[in-house]
Protein backbone atom coordinates (compact mmCIF):
# COMPACT_ATOMS: atom_id res chain seq x y z
CA UNK A 1 0.00 0.00 0.00
CA UNK A 2 1.25 3.62 -0.58
CA UNK A 3 1.63 6.27 1.12
CA UNK A 4 -0.85 8.34 -0.95
CA UNK A 5 -3.34 5.53 -0.56
CA UNK A 6 -6.41 6.96 1.02
CA UNK A 7 -8.01 6.07 4.86
CA UNK A 8 -11.11 3.84 4.60
CA UNK A 9 -14.34 5.72 5.23
CA UNK A 10 -15.92 6.07 8.92
CA UNK A 11 -18.02 3.45 10.05
CA UNK A 12 -19.61 5.06 12.88
CA UNK A 13 -19.16 8.96 13.80
CA UNK A 14 -16.94 10.35 16.30
CA UNK A 15 -18.37 11.48 19.83
CA UNK A 16 -18.02 15.06 18.88
CA UNK A 17 -19.78 14.81 15.85
CA UNK A 18 -22.62 13.30 17.80
CA UNK A 19 -22.45 16.27 20.47
CA UNK A 20 -22.72 18.78 17.36
CA UNK A 21 -25.44 16.43 15.97
CA UNK A 22 -27.29 17.07 19.27
CA UNK A 23 -26.62 20.40 19.80
CA UNK A 24 -26.20 21.23 23.77
CA UNK A 25 -26.76 24.99 22.85
CA UNK A 26 -30.05 24.60 22.34
CA UNK A 27 -31.22 22.80 25.06
CA UNK A 28 -31.16 25.95 27.83
CA UNK A 29 -34.48 27.39 26.33
CA UNK A 30 -37.01 24.27 27.19
CA UNK A 31 -35.21 23.58 30.62
CA UNK A 32 -35.84 27.33 31.37
CA UNK A 33 -39.49 26.96 30.31
CA UNK A 34 -39.71 23.85 32.62
CA UNK A 35 -37.64 25.64 35.25
CA UNK A 36 -40.77 28.61 35.03
CA UNK A 37 -43.35 25.80 35.04
CA UNK A 38 -41.42 24.55 38.63
CA UNK A 39 -41.48 28.23 39.44
CA UNK A 40 -44.79 28.94 38.51
CA UNK A 41 -46.49 26.41 40.98
CA UNK A 42 -45.78 27.76 43.85
CA UNK A 43 -45.18 24.64 45.36
CA UNK A 44 -42.19 23.99 47.45
CA UNK A 45 -38.85 22.76 45.83
CA UNK A 46 -37.05 20.72 48.71
CA UNK A 47 -39.46 17.56 47.91
CA UNK A 48 -39.20 17.39 44.70
CA UNK A 49 -35.64 17.97 43.49
CA UNK A 50 -35.30 14.32 41.97
CA UNK A 51 -38.17 14.52 40.00
CA UNK A 52 -37.09 18.35 39.00
CA UNK A 53 -33.71 17.29 38.03
CA UNK A 54 -35.51 14.22 35.72
CA UNK A 55 -37.58 16.99 34.14
CA UNK A 56 -34.49 19.50 33.57
CA UNK A 57 -32.56 15.66 31.91
CA UNK A 58 -35.90 15.46 29.59
CA UNK A 59 -36.50 18.33 28.55
CA UNK A 60 -33.10 19.83 27.38
CA UNK A 61 -30.52 16.89 26.73
CA UNK A 62 -33.43 14.28 25.65
CA UNK A 63 -36.51 15.63 23.88
CA UNK A 64 -34.93 18.74 22.75
CA UNK A 65 -32.01 17.11 21.50
CA UNK A 66 -33.82 14.69 19.91
CA UNK A 67 -35.83 17.60 17.83
CA UNK A 68 -32.21 18.63 16.67
CA UNK A 69 -30.93 14.83 15.70
CA UNK A 70 -34.34 14.79 13.66
CA UNK A 71 -34.04 18.14 11.80
CA UNK A 72 -30.34 17.62 10.87
CA UNK A 73 -31.43 14.21 9.54
CA UNK A 74 -34.37 15.50 7.08
CA UNK A 75 -32.93 18.52 6.23
CA UNK A 76 -29.17 17.31 5.31
CA UNK A 77 -29.78 18.54 1.63
CA UNK A 78 -30.40 21.88 2.55
CA UNK A 79 -27.44 21.68 4.85
CA UNK A 80 -25.36 20.78 2.57
CA UNK A 81 -26.50 24.51 0.68
CA UNK A 82 -26.73 26.50 3.96
CA UNK A 83 -24.09 24.95 6.55
CA UNK A 84 -21.85 22.38 4.83
CA UNK A 85 -19.49 21.59 7.85
CA UNK A 86 -22.70 19.87 9.52
CA UNK A 87 -21.93 16.51 10.91
CA UNK A 88 -24.33 14.99 7.92
CA UNK A 89 -23.56 17.11 5.18
CA UNK A 90 -20.17 16.85 5.76
CA UNK A 91 -19.90 12.93 6.42
CA UNK A 92 -18.86 13.16 9.55
CA UNK A 93 -22.07 11.52 10.81
CA UNK A 94 -21.67 8.58 7.90
CA UNK A 95 -24.06 6.43 6.62
CA UNK A 96 -28.14 6.72 8.46
CA UNK A 97 -26.22 7.19 11.91
CA UNK A 98 -28.08 10.84 11.95
CA UNK A 99 -31.47 8.96 11.90
CA UNK A 100 -30.57 5.92 14.54
CA UNK A 101 -29.55 8.43 16.95
CA UNK A 102 -32.50 10.49 16.39
CA UNK A 103 -34.86 7.23 16.96
CA UNK A 104 -32.53 6.41 19.98
CA UNK A 105 -33.12 9.38 21.68
CA UNK A 106 -36.79 9.66 20.49
CA UNK A 107 -36.95 5.91 22.78
CA UNK A 108 -34.89 7.09 25.29
CA UNK A 109 -37.24 10.12 25.82
CA UNK A 110 -40.58 7.76 26.09
CA UNK A 111 -39.00 6.08 28.71
CA UNK A 112 -37.68 8.55 30.76
CA UNK A 113 -41.17 9.92 30.64
CA UNK A 114 -42.81 7.75 32.18
CA UNK A 115 -41.47 8.44 35.29
CA UNK A 116 -43.31 11.90 35.14
CA UNK A 117 -47.04 10.51 35.46
CA UNK A 118 -49.88 10.60 32.68
CA UNK A 119 -49.42 14.54 31.95
CA UNK A 120 -45.65 14.53 32.19
CA UNK A 121 -45.37 11.67 29.63
CA UNK A 122 -48.35 12.58 27.42
CA UNK A 123 -46.98 16.57 26.91
CA UNK A 124 -43.47 14.02 26.38
CA UNK A 125 -45.08 12.37 23.44
CA UNK A 126 -46.76 15.87 21.65
CA UNK A 127 -43.18 17.30 22.00
CA UNK A 128 -41.84 14.30 20.43
CA UNK A 129 -44.79 14.31 17.79
CA UNK A 130 -44.28 18.10 17.02
CA UNK A 131 -40.41 17.44 16.78
CA UNK A 132 -40.97 14.78 14.12
CA UNK A 133 -43.99 16.89 12.86
CA UNK A 134 -41.66 19.72 12.13
CA UNK A 135 -38.58 18.30 10.21
CA UNK A 136 -40.14 14.63 8.78
CA UNK A 137 -42.38 14.09 5.62
CA UNK A 138 -45.62 13.66 4.89
CA UNK A 139 -46.15 16.50 6.99
CA UNK A 140 -42.62 18.49 7.23
CA UNK A 141 -44.31 21.84 9.00
CA UNK A 142 -41.01 23.91 8.26
CA UNK A 143 -42.19 24.00 5.02
CA UNK A 144 -44.64 26.28 5.99
CA UNK A 145 -43.09 29.01 8.14
CA UNK A 146 -46.40 29.87 10.49
CA UNK A 147 -47.03 26.39 11.24
CA UNK A 148 -43.50 25.02 11.41
CA UNK A 149 -42.41 28.01 14.39
CA UNK A 150 -45.70 27.43 15.97
CA UNK A 151 -44.84 24.01 16.69
CA UNK A 152 -41.26 24.63 17.71
CA UNK A 153 -42.83 27.23 20.29
CA UNK A 154 -45.40 25.12 21.45
CA UNK A 155 -42.53 22.60 21.88
CA UNK A 156 -39.64 24.35 23.28
CA UNK A 157 -41.43 26.98 25.61
CA UNK A 158 -45.06 25.74 26.34
CA UNK A 159 -45.01 21.81 26.70
CA UNK A 160 -41.30 22.78 28.88
CA UNK A 161 -43.40 25.23 31.00
CA UNK A 162 -46.40 22.42 31.26
CA UNK A 163 -44.13 19.64 32.08
CA UNK A 164 -42.70 21.78 34.98
CA UNK A 165 -46.20 22.67 36.50
CA UNK A 166 -47.06 18.80 35.92
CA UNK A 167 -44.09 17.35 37.86
CA UNK A 168 -44.56 20.02 40.97
CA UNK A 169 -48.18 19.18 40.77
CA UNK A 170 -47.99 15.55 41.77
CA UNK A 171 -48.93 14.06 37.73
CA UNK A 172 -51.34 16.34 37.32
CA UNK A 173 -52.49 19.07 34.95
CA UNK A 174 -51.10 22.81 36.26
CA UNK A 175 -53.34 25.49 37.20
CA UNK A 176 -55.00 27.63 34.43
CA UNK A 177 -52.74 31.07 35.05
CA UNK A 178 -49.71 29.10 34.61
CA UNK A 179 -51.48 27.17 31.24
CA UNK A 180 -52.06 30.76 29.93
CA UNK A 181 -48.88 31.55 30.31
CA UNK A 182 -47.11 29.09 29.13
CA UNK A 183 -49.53 29.40 25.74
CA UNK A 184 -48.79 32.65 25.70
CA UNK A 185 -45.05 32.66 25.70
CA UNK A 186 -45.62 29.75 23.25
CA UNK A 187 -47.19 32.10 20.94
CA UNK A 188 -44.61 34.64 21.20
CA UNK A 189 -41.58 32.29 20.54
CA UNK A 190 -42.91 32.12 17.05
CA UNK A 191 -41.00 35.22 16.64
CA UNK A 192 -37.75 33.75 18.50
CA UNK A 193 -38.10 31.21 16.30
CA UNK A 194 -38.25 33.36 12.72
CA UNK A 195 -34.83 34.60 13.70
CA UNK A 196 -33.49 31.67 12.99
CA UNK A 197 -34.87 31.67 9.40
CA UNK A 198 -32.66 35.01 8.52
CA UNK A 199 -29.76 32.95 8.01
CA UNK A 200 -30.78 30.11 5.55
CA UNK A 201 -33.17 32.35 3.18
CA UNK A 202 -31.34 30.61 -0.22
CA UNK A 203 -31.17 27.42 0.99
CA UNK A 204 -35.04 27.38 2.30
CA UNK A 205 -35.75 29.12 -1.32
CA UNK A 206 -33.89 26.40 -3.33
CA UNK A 207 -35.64 23.55 -1.31
CA UNK A 208 -39.13 24.74 -1.62
CA UNK A 209 -39.04 25.80 2.32
CA UNK A 210 -41.26 28.35 3.02
CA UNK A 211 -39.89 30.25 5.82
CA UNK A 212 -41.36 33.61 6.82
CA UNK A 213 -38.08 35.27 5.18
CA UNK A 214 -39.24 33.59 1.89
CA UNK A 215 -42.69 34.06 2.16
CA UNK A 216 -42.90 37.31 3.53
CA UNK A 217 -39.92 39.32 2.23
CA UNK A 218 -37.06 39.78 4.58
CA UNK A 219 -38.56 42.78 5.83
CA UNK A 220 -41.96 41.66 5.89
CA UNK A 221 -40.62 38.62 8.46
CA UNK A 222 -38.89 40.85 10.21
CA UNK A 223 -41.81 42.92 10.98
CA UNK A 224 -43.99 39.93 11.89
CA UNK A 225 -41.41 38.53 13.96
CA UNK A 226 -41.40 41.68 16.41
CA UNK A 227 -45.34 41.71 16.67
CA UNK A 228 -45.55 38.09 17.17
CA UNK A 229 -42.52 38.48 20.26
CA UNK A 230 -44.38 41.55 21.25
CA UNK A 231 -48.01 41.29 21.42
CA UNK A 232 -48.06 37.92 24.26
CA UNK A 233 -45.60 40.51 26.17
CA UNK A 234 -48.44 42.88 26.08
CA UNK A 235 -51.13 40.13 27.26
CA UNK A 236 -49.14 39.30 29.72
CA UNK A 237 -48.48 42.47 31.31
CA UNK A 238 -52.25 42.75 31.29
CA UNK A 239 -53.01 39.52 32.93
CA UNK A 240 -50.96 40.30 36.15
CA UNK A 241 -52.28 43.77 36.40
CA UNK A 242 -55.66 41.82 36.58
CA UNK A 243 -54.20 39.00 38.73
CA UNK A 244 -52.93 42.30 41.65
CA UNK A 245 -49.33 41.82 40.44
CA UNK A 246 -48.22 45.47 39.23
CA UNK A 247 -44.62 45.22 39.98
CA UNK A 248 -43.87 42.25 38.33
CA UNK A 249 -45.97 43.20 35.10
CA UNK A 250 -44.14 46.75 35.68
CA UNK A 251 -40.93 44.70 35.10
CA UNK A 252 -41.89 42.66 31.86
CA UNK A 253 -43.19 45.96 30.53
CA UNK A 254 -39.20 47.29 31.27
CA UNK A 255 -37.84 44.45 29.38
CA UNK A 256 -40.22 44.74 26.45
CA UNK A 257 -39.71 48.44 25.82
CA UNK A 258 -35.61 47.40 25.76
CA UNK A 259 -37.20 44.69 23.33
CA UNK A 260 -38.59 47.77 21.45
CA UNK A 261 -35.44 49.69 20.97
CA UNK A 262 -33.26 46.82 20.17
CA UNK A 263 -35.85 45.67 17.49
CA UNK A 264 -35.32 49.40 15.52
CA UNK A 265 -31.82 47.83 14.88
CA UNK A 266 -33.20 44.31 13.68
CA UNK A 267 -35.54 46.10 11.44
CA UNK A 268 -33.19 48.13 10.33
CA UNK A 269 -30.92 45.39 8.50
CA UNK A 270 -32.75 41.79 9.74
CA UNK A 271 -30.21 39.98 7.94
CA UNK A 272 -27.22 40.81 9.22
CA UNK A 273 -28.54 41.81 13.18
CA UNK A 274 -31.14 38.78 13.63
CA UNK A 275 -27.91 36.85 15.86
CA UNK A 276 -27.50 39.69 17.08
CA UNK A 277 -30.97 40.35 18.58
CA UNK A 278 -31.08 36.76 19.12
CA UNK A 279 -28.37 37.27 21.38
CA UNK A 280 -29.29 40.36 23.17
CA UNK A 281 -33.26 40.59 22.84
CA UNK A 282 -34.04 37.43 23.34
CA UNK A 283 -32.78 37.09 26.84
CA UNK A 284 -34.74 39.93 28.18
CA UNK A 285 -37.88 37.58 26.46
CA UNK A 286 -37.11 34.91 28.30
CA UNK A 287 -36.20 37.08 31.67
CA UNK A 288 -39.95 38.14 31.20
CA UNK A 289 -40.95 34.43 31.62
CA UNK A 290 -39.64 33.65 34.66
CA UNK A 291 -40.31 37.58 36.17
CA UNK A 292 -44.02 35.95 35.30
CA UNK A 293 -43.57 32.44 36.92
CA UNK A 294 -42.56 34.17 40.62
CA UNK A 295 -45.39 36.52 40.20
CA UNK A 296 -47.75 33.35 40.16
CA UNK A 297 -45.29 31.92 42.60
CA UNK A 298 -46.07 34.88 45.00
CA UNK A 299 -50.22 34.42 43.99
CA UNK A 300 -50.14 30.71 44.83
CA UNK A 301 -48.64 31.50 48.20
CA UNK A 302 -50.28 34.26 49.02
CA UNK A 303 -53.92 31.95 48.14
CA UNK A 304 -51.81 29.59 50.34
CA UNK A 305 -51.88 31.90 53.17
Amino acid sequence: MTSTARAAPATFPAPSAIAELLKPVTWFPPMWAFSCGVVASGVPLAAHWPLILVGLLLTGPLVCATSQAVNDWFDRHVDAINEPQRPIPSGRMPGQWGLYIALVWTLLSLAVATLLGPWGFGATVLGLLLAWAYSAPPLRLKRNGWWGCLACGLCYEGLAWVTGGVVMAGGQAPAAASLALALLYSLGAHGIMTLNDFKAIEGDRQMGIGSLPVRLGVKGAARAACWIMAVPQVVVIGLLLAWGQPWHALAIAALLTGQALMMRRFLADPVRHALWYSGFGVPLFVSGMMVSAFALRGLALVVAV
